[in-house]
């Protein structure tokens, strides 16, 4: 089988090689191995002698952090999308 010839240099690559499709998209499976990685986190410092409220609090402090960088990476509008969805949800539920 003969092998095929190396693309020109004038030529860019396709994007199906190079794998530019999902790249810096948090996906379900990404979205699990973070759950696993905070309850592990917070399992470790509570077998260690972390009050609880110590351990909810910095792994709250991380969730803020984790959410306020998505929102300034994003620009804010899905966020901000989701916080107006919530309210009128919660506005109509009254």
């Amino acid at each position: 089988m003969p092998a095929s010839p190396p693309p020109s240099p004038s030529q860019p690559p396709s994007p199906a090689s190079a794998g530019a499709g999902t790249a810096g998209r948090l996906g379900p499976t990404h979205s699990l191995i973070l759950l696993i990685a905070f309850l592990a986190l917070g399992t470790a410092l509570f077998l260690k002698g972390t009050p609880i409220s110590d351990v909810l609090v910095l792994l709250g402090g991380c969730g803020a952090i984790g959410a306020a960088t998505l929102t300034a990476a994003g620009g804010g509008r899905r966020l901000m999308a989701v916080l107006v969805e919530a309210a009128v949800r919660s506005g109509a539920s009254k």
